[in-house]
C-alpha cells in the first residue's frame, strides 16, 4: 500500500550541480539500498535510457518512482508540451513508474542564486485562464499513455502557496492529481495538514522533506534566494523539523503510493546516508502511529 523511496537531491542536488556533485551515483544507490528504500527518483546524474538506467536499478534492487519534468505550459499547447516531454515519458514508463512528476516553470527562479524568492512569478487571470485547461488536457494525454500526472507546487515557482495550490486543484480536472511537498507548503507558509485533508482525494504522490524555523525565519528577513536558503539547511529529512507528520498522515488516511524521503541541504554539512537514515528511521514510525497501510 505504501512504499518508501528517496530522491537523489539528498545526495547531489539538481538545481545547484555543485552541492553533492562529487559524490558518485553509486555511492548514493549503494547508500539508499542499505538503508532499506525501495526505490529512486530520478536524479542529474541517471543515464536516461532504459537499456542503460534499468540494469542499474535492478543491481541495487531499487525501483524507479518517478522524474521531475518542467512544464511551460503557459506558452505553449498541451500537445506541444507532450512532444517536448515524450523521451522523459517513455523512460518513465519503460522503467515501470506510474507517475510523473511535473511543475510549472515559467519565469521560475528557484534555480537562480541570484534571485530572491520575493522576485518569484505570479500569474495573472489570463495566465491562469490559459494554463489551468491546458494542464488538465496535458494530464490526460500522459494518462493515455499510462503516467498519472502529479502536480509539484515548489517555492519560486507560480504555484507556491496554500490559494495557489487551491486554485490550481480547483480549475483543474481529475487527471491533473497533486503532489504534497511537505517541505515547500510548510516553507510557503501553507499548512500541509489542512492540505492533506481538503486534497486527500486526488493527492498521487508525496514527498517528506522537513523545514528548519529559523533558517526559514532568517531567509525570509533577507530575501534570500531559495538556493542560499537550501545551502544555509531551510530542508531537512522527517522529523528534524517543525512539520507533524503524524497529523499529515492521519489526514492522509486511504493513500496508496509512494511517500519520497527529500532533504535538499550540503552534504558537506550533513552527510546524505546519516541524514537519510535517521529520516527512513522517523518516517517509519511517523506511518505506522498515524496508521497508513503497509
Amino acid at each position: 500500500m505504501i512504499r518508501i523511496g528517496a530522491n537523489p537531491i539528498c545526495w547531489s542536488n539538481d538545481d545547484m550541480i555543485e552541492l553533492g556533485g562529487h559524490i558518485p551515483l553509486e555511492q548514493c544507490l549503494g547508500e539508499a539500498t542499505a538503508i532499506g528504500l525501495e526505490g529512486m527518483e530520478l536524479g542529474n546524474k541517471f543515464p536516461r535510457t532504459v537499456d542503460a538506467l534499468g540494469p542499474i536499478l535492478r543491481a541495487h534492487g531499487l525501483a524507479l518512482v518517478s522524474g521531475w519534468y518542467s512544464t511551460f505550459l503557459a506558452a505553449r499547447s498541451p500537445e506541444e508540451e507532450l512532444a517536448a516531454a515524450q523521451a522523459h515519458l517513455d523512460l518513465l514508463r519503460g522503467l515501470g513508474s506510474t507517475v510523473v512528476i511535473v511543475c510549472e516553470c515559467t519565469r521560475t527562479v528557484h534555480g537562480d542564486r541570484t534571485a530572491p524568492l520575493s522576485a518569484r512569478p505570479t500569474f495573472g487571470e489570463a495566465e491562469w485562464q490559459a494554463f489551468l485547461p491546458r494542464l488538465t488536457r496535458f494530464a490526460e494525454l500522459t494518462a493515455a499513455q499510462g503516467l498519472t500526472l502529479v502536480y509539484h507546487h515548489h517555492m519560486g515557482t507560480v504555484v507556491q502557496t496554500e490559494a495557489e495550490i487551491d486554485r490550481l486543484m480547483q480549475g483543474t480536472g481529475e487527471a491533473v492529481r497533486l503532489l504534497l511537498d511537505t517541505g515547500h507548503a510548510t516553507w510557503a507558509g501553507a499548512d500541509p495538514v489542512a492540505l492533506a485533508a481538503r486534497h486527500r482525494d486526488r493527492i498521487g504522490h508525496v514527498h517528506v522533506k522537513d523545514v528548519r524555523p529559523e533558517v526559514a525565519a532568517r531567509a525570509a528577513a533577507a530575501d534570500w534566494s531559495f538556493l542560499d536558503a537550501v545551502i544555509e539547511g531551510v530542508y531537512t529529512v522527517p522529523g528534524d523539523g517543525k512539520v507533524d507528520y503524524v497529523s499529515v498522515f492521519r489526514a492522509l488516511s486511504g493513500y496508496e503510493g509512494w511517500i519520497v524521503i527529500e532533504a535538499e541541504q550540503d552534504p558537506d554539512k550533513a552527510d546524505p546516508a546519516t541524514y537519510v537514515k535517521m529520516g527512513f528511521d522517523k518516517l517509519n514510525r511517523f506511518i505506522d502511529r498515524a496508521g497508513l497501510k503497509r
